[in-house]
């Protein structure tokens, strides 16, 4: 029996070990960009200050950014700007220091990581396309801004060519006008001489 609450004691221990170690302090070494994901393209969601502590929630095993915390929000940080208490001494993060200062490896996606922190931002609206990464997020963007850039030189060449059109039919309009007025003129002096009679005194004027 005695052998039995060993057992257990110690399957308990192994349960709760990742739990343990799911979480490092450390200090940030500059007034830092904290953002919604690991890459300095993704949106600051914070500025941690030089100096301030955090606590290192996870770090990618690919490149040097890890998920902390600070002041009760979330984010990431490039481990260039994160130290850690490391044999007495403060030392920057990085792979091979992972698993000697209990910080585990993880993962990283939008969807999951916006989804449980960042619904009340107004970033999180374009999740789908930050999903792909912030490489397509500005392509697609900048696509979008060359596509709305286009469309304004269209609708103003529009414009341009209807006020073209316009002056042009206001031109028309006034050379139609001075004609007929030319017309009635010659009609009125036409119509003077013919009803003009020898003798007549307005003949003489």
């Amino acid at each position: 029996m005695k052998n039995l609450f060993v057992k257990i004691a110690a399957a308990g221990l192994l349960m709760l070990a990742p739990a343990i170690a799911e979480a490092a302090e450390g200090y940030s070494t500059a007034n830092v960009n904290m953002r919604a994901g690991p890459s300095t393209r993704y949106p600051a969601v914070a500025v941690i200050p030089a100096g301030s502590s955090i606590e290192i929630r996870g770090c990618l095993s690919d490149v040097n950014w890890c998920d902390v915390e600070f002041y009760g929000g979330r984010g990431w940080v490039s481990g260039q700007y994160v130290q850690a208490l490391y044999q007495q001494r403060r030392i920057y993060v990085g792979p091979q220091y992972y698993r000697p200062l209990g910080i585990p490896v993880i993962r990283f996606s939008v969807d999951n990581y916006w989804d449980r922190y960042y619904r009340n931002r107004d970033f999180y609206r374009d999740r789908d396309r930050w999903s792909r990464g912030p490489d397509y997020y500005y392509r697609d963007r900048d696509r979008d801004n060359r596509d709305r850039d286009r469309n304004n030189r269209d609708r103003d060449r529009d414009w341009r060519d209807r006020d073209g059109r316009d002056q042009d039919r206001d031109r028309d309009r006034n050379r139609d006008w001075r004609d007929h007025n030319r017309r009635d003129d010659r009609r009125d002096n036409d119509r003077r001489f013919f009803d003009c009679r020898p003798g007549d005194p307005s003949c003489d004027e």
